[in-house]
């Protein structure tokens, strides 16, 4: 016999189900069969019929998915990202009913678990389009978090490509460590002028990353549809405290051109208009 518990997460997720079944239901007569993606994600016809957004609310949680216009000419970027995301969603919505009720006992909280995806265009070139996801979410605790990440699409490819695809195969990335790491800590020191310098390496507290295992998006420039430099996306707790906040440091493409693996090198030019701490201002 099925327990109370298991019951009422059944019915949020099904309710789940029919509001998006509603929101899509005037598209879904045109759209294509089902198809699956690379990861083996069934894409339905209502994803393929190119949603932009996606919400649900219900007693515990608050969930919502935005994508740019921008990606619409992109179909199976389109379809892929939509289906991903929403599945990640529904799974947030899923597991904050299941603690919640795990929890009832201790009375009800006076918060609602929430998750918000937001994808924006960064920049698209000849062959590129990059993509920044910020990602919001509040589970309880002290505060929320917000993690940021870059998607990069090969649109002639029709498919993701990340940094090493981006960099000829072996290459040193010495210089380009070392150029991260540098702008961090003028940015490090700008924000809080007593701050230890970091270095690369996994001793002390907080380390200078990588380039290669830091997320980024491409960055316009002084030319259009070329992409002026990099911009790395470093989250909070990755090189100092959290009261820190996260940082984006742009690096321009000089720093690393010729670095660049040769089917990519030509989606660079011109200059960056701002380079090193390029932080949004909340």
């Amino acid at each position: 016999m099925s327990s109370p518990r298991m019951l009422l997460i059944t019915a949020l997720l099904a309710t789940t189900a029919l509001a998006a079944c509603n929101r899509d239901k005037e598209t879904k007569a045109d759209a294509p069969a089902a198809a699956a993606t690379e990861t083996g994600a069934l894409v339905t016809p209502a994803d393929a019929a190119a949603p932009m957004t996606y919400q649900t609310r219900t007693a515990y949680s608050n969930v919502s998915l935005k994508l740019p216009d921008v990606i619409k000419p992109q179909t199976d970027l389109h379809a892929r990202l939509y289906s991903e995301e929403v599945r990640k969603l529904q799974q947030f919505a899923e597991g904050a009913a299941s603690e919640r009720l795990d929890s009832a006992e201790d009375g009800p909280p006076n918060w609602t678990y929430e998750k918000q995806i937001n994808i924006t265009g960064a920049l698209e070139t000849g062959k590129l389009l990059s993509l920044k996801r910020s990602d919001f979410d509040f589970s309880g605790g002290a505060h929320p978090n917000t993690l940021t990440t870059g998607i990069l699409w090969d649109k002639a490819l029709k498919r993701r490509i990340g940094f090493n695809d981006l960099f000829r195969r072996g290459v040193d990335l010495s210089s380009l460590d070392q150029a991260l790491c540098s702008a961090i800590n003028v940015a490090k020191r700008a924000r809080v002028p007593d701050s230890k310098s970091l270095t690369l390496g996994d001793g002390g507290d907080w380390n200078c990353p990588r380039a290669s295992a830091t997320e980024f998006v491409l960055t316009p420039g002084s030319e259009p549809g070329k992409a002026a430099g990099l911009t790395f996306l470093i989250g909070p707790y990755t090189v100092g405290p959290y009261a820190e906040g996260a940082y984006e440091i742009a690096l321009p493409a000089s720093s690393f051109r010729s670095l660049l693996a040769v089917a990519y090198a030509e989606e660079f030019g011109g200059q960056l208009t701002r380079s090193g701490d390029v932080t949004p201002k909340n």
